[in-house]
């Protein structure tokens, strides 16, 4: 049998929306082709302009049994508080991109992650839910 997720009841379906269409006039403007860093620069641009909340770089801390590890994260940014956006220019999401973010909505206690990829002539995009 298949199963559907319907796309009401996504979990911050709106909070996603709004970062996917902003992120889509960052690929429309820029296209694809550059370094990450310049998505993200041009991302903390376009949020700013539509007066969304965001952190850029935000320090996680990690720990293993309850012992802070030496080496901690930093999402590329969280934005509305809720949402951990990855941002990636490259030929493709790949698995890891998707468990990477897994991984972030651990530490980060956020529910919902994106994965967007500016590396293609149509943006990517990834929804990951914990």
């Amino acid at each position: 049998m298949d199963y559907q997720i319907r796309q009401d009841n996504l979990p911050y379906k709106n909070e996603t929306d709004l970062i996917i269409n902003a992120s889509i006039e960052v690929h429309k403007a820029l296209g694809c082709g550059f370094l990450e860093i310049v998505y993200k620069d041009a991302l903390c641009i376009e949020f700013e302009r539509r007066g969304y909340f965001l952190e850029r770089e935000k320090y996680y801390p990690v720990y293993y049994k309850d012992i802070l590890l030496p080496h901690s994260f930093y999402a590329d940014f969280i934005v509305f508080d809720t949402v951990i956006l990855e941002v990636k220019s490259k030929s493709g999401i790949a698995n890891e991109d998707l468990a990477q973010t897994i991984n972030y909505l651990k530490c980060s206690e956020c529910k919902v992650g994106l994965v967007l990829n500016f590396g293609k002539p149509t943006l990517e995009i990834r929804r990951v839910i914990l």
